[in-house]
């Protein structure tokens, strides 16, 4: 049994967390700088340290700060390189059990956090609630260093990384190449390990990159065959694609820039144009 709230779409799976949940509606905790409310009174002290800017720990690799002791915890995984959580399903490894656990949604193709704007599903309701910021536009995340603001902290992260520092903090353990983020240092070190993580799921082939699967199932599986849009015929490999397709056809455009209020059928679209005006 799901217990939904009476203000939102969100659903919970015990009553502990509706009640818990409830507290984002009320006042009582509500921030004065953006409007959000939060959950209690420690949720928003750490919600208004984002605010003003204040990060009391300080990772004594590359300099980055943090909120929160716990997330330089988290962070310093990525300089060790560890990454102790594997999936049963694929063996791809991860630093922090959560993200395991968000990972595993994947092959179960779970989705039960639905956009009310675009009917967009996600596994967590973190991610619907970070997809809804391309509706409404909300950008909590400002730079310190210029003017820009962004929806996301991972995308201020890596604007401060690219644009107002020349740090490369994350070193190849095998060449000594240096990468300004784990995720480039990861692809890299493919290379040297000859790692192939993403796997064929009606064969035993895997492969580098989630472009050569793709390939490879409609090649090898005819898997393009799988999905096809009613009104032109074309086909694609994914039911998501297909979706996105049909919104083309029905001139459906959820995404709206608000720079110049011009509309896309997708976020990837809406970003790409929104690089325009500088915004990312």
């Amino acid at each position: 049994m799901l217990y939904s709230c009476t203000q939102c779409e969100k659903r919970f799976a015990a009553r502990r967390y509706l009640r818990q949940h409830m507290n984002v509606h009320s006042s009582k905790h509500k921030c004065t700088e953006c409007g959000k409310c939060l959950s209690g009174s420690i949720a928003l002290k750490r919600h208004w340290q984002r605010h003003s800017g204040e990060k009391p720990f300080d990772c004594t690799v590359c300099s980055k700060r943090f909120v929160r002791s716990s997330d330089l915890i988290r962070h310093n995984s990525v300089h060790s390189g560890d990454e102790p959580f594997e999936c049963s399903v694929c063996s791809k490894r991860f630093a922090h059990s959560s993200d395991l656990a968000r990972h595993s949604r994947t092959h179960s193709g779970e989705k039960p956090h639905k956009c009310h704007v675009c009917n967009k599903a996600f596994s967590w309701p973190s991610n619907l609630t970070i997809h809804m910021r391309v509706h409404t536009g909300d950008k909590p995340y400002n730079c310190s260093l210029c003017d820009k603001s962004f929806s996301q902290s991972s995308s201020l992260q890596i604007h401060q990384s690219h644009v107002h520092s020349n740090r490369r903090p994350y070193d190849c353990r095998y060449c000594g190449k240096q990468f300004k983020s784990s995720r480039e240092r990861k692809r890299h070190v493919n290379i040297h390990t000859g790692a192939k993580p993403v796997s064929c799921r009606h064969c035993s082939d895997c492969f580098t990159h989630r472009s050569q699967l793709k390939a490879h199932l409609l090649k090898s599986h005819n898997e393009g065959t799988w999905f096809t849009c009613h009104v032109c015929q074309k086909k694609f490999t994914e039911s998501s694609n297909l979706n996105v397709h049909l919104l083309r056809h029905e001139g459906v455009k959820p995404y709206v820039c608000y720079e110049c209020s011009k509309s896309f059928c997708t976020a990837r679209e809406l970003k790409r144009h929104l690089l325009k005006h500088s915004v990312f």
